[in-house]
């Protein structure tokens, strides 16, 4: 385990100094999903929700909060982006329906891109429970987290999921 580095020297959160460390390009992949009764999913699919087109709008919310993470999470820095991808896969069960996003941020600099990703995801489930609460409030948004993160210091990491 790492120590905490976000205290300055009167135990008060800091943002953390990156300026001595190495550019390297950079990828961050993240998951949310987002439990729906399979009615909901049929109309997201058939584009019959009131709202529009759930999934585009979802899409675009993502990469929107994506680029603007630093302004809701505190101590990140602000980065420049060099992509951003949001893919959904819906599942279809006997009862319910289950939504994994999936969102993909890239950049060349010296802090990583986890929180963009988890941001982009997190606020594409957001989306879609916005825009089909009419026809559903027993959405559920599930697990969030890291898949897998390449380059800095820290090296590479991937997710051992279990499916």
């Amino acid at each position: 385990m790492m120590e905490f580095t976000h205290f300055n020297s009167q135990g008060r959160a800091k943002m953390v100094d990156v300026s001595e460390k190495k550019e390297t390009k950079r990828v961050a992949v993240a998951r949310s999903e987002i439990k729906v009764a399979p009615l909901v999913l049929e109309k997201i699919e058939k584009q019959e929700i009131g709202k529009g087109d759930v999934f585009a709008v979802a899409q675009i919310a993502g990469v929107m909060a994506a680029k603007n993470t630093a302004q809701i999470i505190p101590m990140c820095h602000p980065l420049p982006l060099t992509g951003i991808d949001i893919i959904f896969r819906p599942q279809r069960f006997d009862t319910y329906a289950v939504i994994t996003i999936e969102a993909t941020v890239k950049t060349t600099g010296k802090t990583g891109v986890e929180m963009e990703a988890l941001t982009a995801a997190s606020v594409a489930a957001l989306t879609i429970y916005d825009m089909c609460k009419a026809v559903e409030k027993e959405m559920e948004i599930g697990q969030t987290y890291v898949v897998r993160k390449t380059g800095g210091k820290s090296g590479d990491y991937e997710r051992q999921l279990d499916n």
